[in-house]
C-alpha cells in the first residue's frame, strides 16, 4: 500500500479504572507529589538567576527533592520528568504568547493527574469482552473498563501502539486517558452535501436543511431535587462555619456528592455531542459553523457602582444556558470528526446570521419574533419561519459566497504581544 493513501493518526481514549481503596489511596499520593513537585520546582525557578534555570539545573534538582524529601519518593522517576517538561513547556507557551505565565498550584484549584509518559511500562491485557487491566508505576495491576478496541498485544507494533497514559480523578474517581498512535487509511472525499449550523439554547442545533438535533435535561427530576437539598445543606453548613474556621468532613462529603451529580451531568453531555457530531460528521461533507466569541457572550452585565448594568439576572440565565451547551466544545469535535470521515468544517462570520432575512436577503429591524420565529417585515417579502433554520440558512450562504474565515495562526501571538517575558524571567 502507498505511503500516500496511509495517515498517522494521534488520539486519546479515557477508560474508568477499578481502584481498591489502597490503590486510590496510592493514586492519590502520587498526585499530590507531582502537584508538590510542580510547586517546588516553580518556587526554585523564582529563586534561581537568569544564568542558572536551565534544564540540567531543573533536573538535578528534582532529582535532589525526591532524595531529600520522603513525600515525593511515592511519585515514580519518570513521571516526575514529566512534571519537569509540561513546566518548561508552559514557560515556552508564556514566551510565545499562547498562555500567562505558570503559577502556584493550590490543593482546591487542581486537578489531580499523575502521567505516565512511557506506553511500555503499561503492559495492557485485555481480560475479556468488558474489562482489561493496565499495569500503573508504584500502584500495580489495576482492571479498567474496556469501551474502544486498542493497540496491545499482537495488533501492536511501532505504528500501532499506545505511547503513554495520565491518570485523572474527577468526582467519580480515578479515569485513566490512553495516548493511541495508530497509521489508518486516507479517508476518501465525503460524497455528502453542504450544511449549514445553528448552535443556540432553546435548540441545541439546528440545520440548514430544517433538520434538529435536541435534547432533555442532563439530570432526571429526582437527581434535580437531589441535587438542590445538597446545596441547601451546604449553604446551611456554611453559615454556621466561623471566619478562619477549617471546613469539616461534613461538610466536605456534601461537597463531594454535589460535584459528583454535576459530573454525571456533564458526562451525559457529553455523551450526547459525542453521538451528534459524529452522526453529523458521517452525514455531510462540509459543516459551516460561527465563528463565535463565546468568552465575550457570556460576559457578566453587573456593570460597575458608577454605572451598574440593566437586566443582570436574565442575562446571568442567559450565560448559564450559554455554558451548558458547551458549543466550543461541539465545534472542536465536529472539527476534527469531519476530518476523520473525510469532510471539512468551515467557519464564517457571525454578525447578522440571525436578523438576515434568508429568502430575501435583507435585514429589517422586527424580523426576530420571538426566539423561535422569525417573520420577515420586508414590504416585499414577508417569509416566515423558524429562527434557529433561518439562521443555519443565513451560515451556509455566507459559505457559498465565500466568505469562510481563514485560520490566522499568528493572531493569539500578535494579540498578546505586550505580555512577552520580562529579561528577568527568560
Amino acid at each position: 500500500m502507498s505511503q500516500d493513501t496511509l495517515i498517522r493518526r494521534h488520539f486519546g481514549h479515557r477508560a474508568r479504572l477499578v481502584l481498591s481503596p489502597a490503590g486510590v489511596s496510592k493514586a492519590d499520593g502520587q498526585a499530590h507529589a507531582a502537584r508538590t513537585m510542580w510547586n517546588l520546582l516553580h518556587a526554585w525557578w523564582q529563586m534561581m538567576p537568569k544564568e542558572g534555570r536551565t534544564f540540567a539545573n531543573a533536573d538535578a534538582a528534582i532529582r535532589q527533592a525526591r532524595q531529600d524529601i520522603d513525600f515525593l519518593a511515592v511519585l515514580p522517576a519518570q513521571a516526575a520528568q514529566a512534571v519537569l517538561k509540561t513546566y518548561v513547556q508552559a514557560w515556552r507557551n508564556c514566551w510565545d504568547g499562547r498562555a500567562g505565565a505558570p503559577r502556584f498550584k493550590g490543593r482546591d484549584r487542581t486537578v489531580m493527574s499523575v502521567d505516565i509518559p512511557q506506553g511500555r511500562d503499561l503492559n495492557i491485557v485485555r481480560v475479556h469482552r468488558r474489562w482489561g487491566q493496565v499495569n500503573i508505576p508504584k500502584v500495580g495491576r489495576v482492571r479498567f473498563r474496556w469501551t474502544k478496541g486498542l493497540p496491545v498485544g499482537k495488533c501492536a507494533d511501532a505504528e500501532n501502539r499506545i505511547t503513554g497514559a495520565r491518570l485523572v480523578k474527577d468526582a467519580l474517581g480515578w479515569h485513566i486517558a490512553f495516548r493511541v498512535q495508530t497509521l489508518e487509511i486516507k479517508p476518501a472525499p465525503h460524497p455528502g452535501s453542504e450544511v449549514g449550523i445553528d448552535m443556540g439554547v432553546t435548540v441545541a442545533i439546528a440545520l440548514s436543511n430544517g433538520g434538529t438535533y435536541r435534547h432533555g435535561e442532563w439530570l432526571t427530576g429526582k437527581e434535580k431535587a437531589r441535587l438542590l437539598h445538597l446545596e441547601q445543606r451546604a449553604a446551611q453548613r456554611k453559615s454556621h462555619r466561623r471566619p478562619g474556621e477549617p471546613t469539616s468532613r461534613r461538610l466536605h462529603r456534601t461537597y463531594d456528592r454535589i460535584a459528583g451529580l454535576r459530573a454525571k451531568a456533564k458526562r451525559r453531555a457529553l455523551d450526547w455531542q459525542h453521538q451528534t457530531t459524529t452522526a453529523i460528521a458521517r452525514t455531510y461533507a462540509t459543516a459551516v459553523v460561527e465563528a463565535l466569541t463565546i468568552t465575550n457572550m457570556v460576559k457578566s452585565a453587573k456593570g460597575t457602582i458608577d454605572e451598574p448594568g440593566r437586566n443582570v439576572a436574565p442575562k446571568a440565565g442567559l450565560n448559564r444556558a450559554i455554558s451548558g451547551q458547551a458549543w466550543g466544545r461541539t465545534i472542536t469535535m465536529l472539527t476534527y470528526k469531519t476530518v476523520r470521515h473525510g469532510g471539512t468544517l468551515h467557519k464564517v462570520p457571525a454578525p447578522g446570521t440571525s436578523r438576515r432575512c434568508s429568502a430575501c436577503g435583507h435585514t429589517t429591524p422586527g424580523s426576530r419574533e420571538s426566539q423561535a420565529v422569525f417573520v420577515c417585515k420586508y414590504p416585499d417579502c414577508g417569509w416566515s419561519g423558524n429562527a434557529d433554520h433561518n439562521a443555519a440558512r443565513n451560515i451556509l450562504h455566507l459559505y457559498r459566497m465565500g466568505h469562510a474565515l481563514v485560520p490566522a495562526a499568528g493572531r493569539a501571538v500578535v494579540r498578546r504581544a505586550k505580555r512577552v517575558k520580562p529579561a528577568a524571567a527568560r
